[in-house]
C-alpha cells in the first residue's frame, strides 16, 4: 500500500503552517497573543504550545518520504492533536476567550476533518490491499 499523494501534500502544508505558527509563539508569546486579542498571556503555556507545533511540523517535514507505518502514526497524532485543540478552544470560547479563538477553532476543526478523512481512507486502502493479497 502506498501513502496517498494528497496526504503527503497535506503533511507538507501542515509542516509549514506549524512552523509559521510555532516559532513566533516560542519567540514572542506576549506580542503574538496580544495582537490576537488576548489580554492575559501565560508565556510558559504559550511557549509549550509553540514547542508542540514546532515538533509536529518538524516531524511532518522529516518524515515526508517515509512509508505507510510512519504516516499512519503521525496521522493518529495529528487527529488527536486537532480534536483536543478544537475541544479546548470550544471550552475557552465558552469561558470568554477573544474572538480570534473562533478562527483557531475553525482551523482545528478543518484539520480534524482532513485527518479523519485520511484515516478512513487508510483503512479503506488497507482492506483493498489485504483483499488483493489473499487472491
Amino acid at each position: 500500500m502506498e501513502v496517498p499523494r494528497t496526504l503527503r501534500t497535506w503533511f507538507m502544508a501542515h509542516a509549514f503552517a506549524d512552523l509559521a505558527a510555532g516559532l513566533p509563539l516560542l519567540a514572542a508569546p506576549e506580542l503574538v497573543l496580544r495582537r490576537l486579542g488576548w489580554t492575559c498571556v501565560d508565556p510558559v503555556s504559550t511557549r509549550l504550545v509553540g514547542a508542540a507545533l514546532l515538533a509536529i511540523g518538524v516531524q511532518s517535514f522529516l518524515g515526508r518520504d517515509a512509508g505507510v507505518d510512519v504516516y499512519r502514526a503521525m496521522l493518529r497524532l495529528k487527529l488527536v492533536w486537532s480534536l483536543a485543540a478544537a475541544a479546548s478552544l470550544f471550552v475557552a470560547i465558552g469561558a470568554g476567550a477573544p474572538p480570534a479563538a473562533w478562527a483557531l477553532l475553525s482551523i482545528f476543526i478543518g484539520l480534524a476533518g482532513v485527518w479523519l478523512h485520511h484515516a478512513i481512507r487508510f483503512r479503506q486502502l488497507e482492506r483493498v490491499s489485504v483483499t488483493s493479497d489473499t487472491r
